[in-house]
This record gives structure tokens, sequence and C-alpha cells, in this order.
């Protein structure tokens, strides 16, 4: 009946779904993954979750696919961004030995601890001296203190940040962290450091899981073994962390309830399950086939979602701030990799 009533001539207004749908995006999401695992499998060197980010980013970009992505997938790519992700930090758990950790010793747990620390607090202060917008200053400081885009994404669900804000922060991580694999083997010989305490420092310094063994391989499989267990143990600080946001964003808005009328919770969902997950691990009762496809899917769902939010960067609107990012990326990599090798000398 509303088609008999239409003036003759006027455009047929049809309500289509497509716009609200995820499946377009979580689709382009999948083959975002897919592309860059096979970028992995075709150069080692560049971590699969690096080039999800980037590819992320250059389909936002390039003429053809950008239509696509910023329009029909945009809903799909934003669910993968967030939902993925938290399914990937869950299974990020099952990753970390805590008994591997606690064997490094109580010297090394206080030189993570204090590394984390300092990293954190001197990033976010000079961020915002700095002026970057919205929760950036807040996103990069967790980024270079914990793990990566995969902690930026933990701490933006609990902080309700801004989807340009995580992208933007995501991006800057992501090429400090890439520009380390390159540039810290090369300081290996200059600061005297043999391979184990090489690695040490890789695993307090560089940002994301694949980018620390990108880096530590250089130097043999004794740097490498030493990398991923201080990085472990970096890992391990991320549920007290976002735990530590979550109260603080709690605080700012006593009162304040959901959509569906409940108060936030305290502790996310997720990071619960991020610690019962490296629970479960250090029981043993999990056969190495198992850990192995956790650790499949975990990459998998993390690269996926990294993809998404590679995809909701805006690079005209990431280079009004680029000189003060730039700036924050530079002095929190200073911060990062001066207090690590100072770590690593003082638990010789």
């Amino acid at each position: 009946m509303a088609l008999l009533n239409r003036p003759q001539g006027a455009p047929v207004r049809r309500v289509s779904r497509e716009t609200s749908t995820p499946w377009p995006g979580l689709a382009a999401a999948a083959a975002g993954a897919l592309v860059a695992w096979l970028v992995h499998r075709a150069v080692p060197a560049v971590p699969m979750l690096t080039a999800a980010v980037v590819l992320g980013i250059a389909a936002a970009h390039l003429p053809g696919p950008r239509v696509f992505v910023r329009g029909t997938a945009r809903p799909g790519l934003s669910l993968a961004g967030r939902r993925l992700m938290r399914i990937g930090i869950v299974l990020l758990g099952l990753g970390l030995g805590l008994d591997q950790v606690v064997r490094l010793g109580w010297a090394t747990v206080a030189m993570v601890a204090g590394v984390v620390a300092a990293t954190f607090f001197g990033t976010l202060w000079l961020g915002r001296r700095l002026g970057l917008p919205g929760d950036q200053p807040l996103l990069i400081a967790t980024g270079y203190s914990i793990c990566g885009a995969s902690a930026i994404g933990a701490v933006s669900e609990v902080s309700g940040s801004d989807e340009e804000d995580v992208a933007a922060s995501v991006a800057l991580v992501t090429l400090c962290g890439t520009l380390a694999i390159a540039v810290l083997p090369l300081l290996q010989g200059p600061l005297g450091l043999s391979d184990p305490e090489f690695g040490r420092w890789v695993g307090a310094s560089v940002h994301d899981v694949g980018q620390v063994v990108a880096t530590a391989q250089a130097a043999g499989p004794g740097a490498l073994g030493e990398a991923v267990l201080v990085k472990l143990m970096r890992v391990a600080l991320l549920a007290p962390l976002v735990a530590a946001v979550a109260f603080s964003v709690r605080a700012r808005r006593r009162g304040v309830r959901t959509a569906s009328g409940r108060r936030p919770a305290p502790v996310p969902l997720f990071v619960a399950g991020f610690l019962a997950a490296a629970a479960l691990r250090a029981t043993g009762v999990l056969p190495d086939a198992a850990l192995e496809w956790a650790h499949t899917a975990q990459e998998a769902l993390l690269a996926a979602a990294l993809f998404g939010l590679g995809s909701a960067v805006h690079l005209p609107t990431l280079a009004r701030t680029g000189g003060r990012a730039a700036t924050l990326g530079l002095g929190a990599w200073v911060v990062v990799a001066g207090v690590s090798y100072l770590g690593v000398l003082l638990t010789l």
C-alpha cells in the first residue's frame, strides 16, 4: 500500500539489513587473518598479528576495498575488534606457563614488575602532557608496558574507549614494535649483552609476543627461550592492570548503570576467563595437542580482531596528531628499553 501512495517518479526506498548485519565484516576479518597467516608463512620475520594490523589499515585506504570496509563491513569488523579480541585474550591465558615464570626467580619478577610500572606511568604522564586526545595516552601506555595490541584491546573493553582512539593506539604500538625487530639485534654487541641477557632484554622491552619471538630469534635459541619466559611474565600482569583500570572507571562512574540496568562488573568476564585459563594450564591436565590447538585458535582470533581494529584507522586523522604521537612513541620506547636494560644488569 505504501508503494501505491508513492509520488510518481520518486525512488523506491528499500529497507536493507546490509548495514547492520555483521557477517560481511566477520568474513572480511577472517579473510584478513588468513592473508596475514600467509604473509607470516612467506616471511617468518613478520609476525602474523603485525601483518593483520597493516592489512587492515591498507584495506581501509585502498580505493577498491575502502567503500566496503567503511560501509557494509563496518559492523562486523567492529564486532571482531571487540568480541573476538576477548575470546583471544582468554585463550592467551593457556599459553601462560605460570610454573615456568615462577622458576625465573623473584628478582626477575621484581624487575619485570618495575619495568611495567615505569613504562605504564611514564608513558601515561608523557601522553597527557603532549595533549593526545581521548584515551590514547592510557591505551598506548598499556600497549607498551604489557603486550602490545592485545593489551590495548583488553583495556579498551573496560575503559569504553572510542574505536578511533583504539585504532590509532594499535597502529602506533605496532609500528614501534615492528621497528624493534630490526633495531634491537643491532644493539646486542654495543651493549655487551650475552645471548640469554639479550633475550631477557627483548622479553622485557618489546611489545607483542610475536614481535618478541621475531626479535629474539636473531640471537639463537638461548635468547629466544629467555625472551619468551620474561614476556609471559609481562603478560601475567595484564589481568591486574585491566582490573585496576576497571575499578578506576567504576569509581569515576559510580552509580552509572549499563543499558541493561546493571552496574558494570568490577572485573570483566574475559579477565576472569584469562586467569581461569592460566590456572588450568598450570594444572598440567591439558595435553600438548590441546594447547597447540588453543594457540592456533588464539592467533587466528587475535589476527581477525586486529584486522578489524586496523581497518578503523583513518590516516588523515592520525596525521593530525602525528608529531605528538611520534614523540610519545619514541619517548615510551626509550623508557621501556632503558629501564629493561637496567633491570637486566641488576639481575645478572
